[in-house]
């Protein structure tokens, strides 16, 4: 009986190692990686300090820097002696469905994570937490979301300030709403005049005005919108390459060095030009570092 029960243990534990074995195989971003020997990274030109350009036209930033990390653990799991890392450009328009059809593996911007999008792709555990606000001219003389009414504001294409604008103005507010291409261009339209405000999350707004030629001349308004979680976008239904993601993440949080990679970005002079966002860890990001989650909810 003993002989048989062992037996039966073993059987057991085999099947199971088959099945880990199997379901770590089933990673169909894993299984293209390998086979091309190449990973690719989305990056952004101008999401300071997540994405962007840096000396010599060189993407850099916090989101790559946490990406690198990924692709070290996976160039370890697929054992692979040498693995090319591909950078490719993305925007607010194009980086869902680039990801979609395969052309990126993982993007390294500053994305924020809804419901909507979780129907197109994936999002590792938090990596920031943001909330909506605007950014006017300091000379406008707008104190609050009421002074905009009449006037015309920005948003950048396919962010989540498009819906939080919207939202805004069926509950009343009268502004016009118009959609730039990027964030450089929606700076332009708030510098130009050609906008009032600036609708954004507010580290992209600060990392925007820190790269302004005078960053007084710009000021936020006192309301502020729902928290949402920034995190790397992956593929859909690909839940392997997802907690390889996560467990790297997890790793770096736990061991201090995620807050030292977020002191470099987010406290201290940043490439080109040394500007220094000073924008301290929020609570709820620490409470995300503590325990590291992908929900929506705070």
């Amino acid at each position: 009986m003993y002989a048989r029960n062992q037996f039966v243990k073993l059987s057991c534990a085999i099947a199971f190692g088959l099945l880990t074995t199997a379901a770590q195989a089933e990673s169909p971003t894993l299984a293209k990686i390998k086979r091309t020997g190449t990973v690719t990274l989305g990056y952004r030109e101008s999401s300071i300090p997540f994405s962007y350009l840096g000396a010599d036209q060189k993407p850099v930033g916090f989101s790559l820097d946490l990406c690198a990390q990924v692709v070290d653990k996976i160039k370890e799991d697929i054992k692979l002696d040498k693995l090319a890392v591909t950078l490719q450009s993305v925007n607010s328009s194009n980086r869902i469905p680039l990801m979609q059809n395969g052309t990126v593996d993982i993007e390294c911007g500053g994305t924020s994570s809804n419901a909507a999008r979780l129907k197109q792709v994936a999002f590792t555990v938090a990596t920031f937490v943001s909330s909506a606000r605007w950014m006017t001219k300091a000379s406008s003389g707008i104190q609050d979301v009421k002074g905009l009414d009449g006037k015309t504001i920005v948003v950048t294409q396919g962010s989540n300030a498009v819906g939080f604008a919207q939202g805004i103005k069926a509950k009343g507010a009268t502004f016009a709403i118009v959609q730039a291409k990027d964030h450089a261009e929606s700076m332009l339209m708030l510098q130009s005049g050609r906008a009032a405000a600036f609708m954004e999350d507010d580290i992209l707004l600060a990392s925007l005005r820190a790269r302004a030629p005078d960053p007084t001349a710009f000021a936020f308004l006192p309301e502020t919108y729902e928290k949402v979680p920034y995190g790397l976008m992956l593929p859909k239904d690909d839940p392997e390459f997802k907690a390889l993601a996560d467990g790297v993440l997890k790793g770096l949080m736990a061991s201090g060095a995620f807050t030292k990679l977020y002191a470099k970005w987010f406290e201290s002079p940043i490439p080109p030009n040394g500007e220094n966002l000073n924008f301290p860890m929020s609570d709820a990001l620490k409470e995300r570092v503590a325990h590291p989650s992908d929900a929506l909810d705070f």
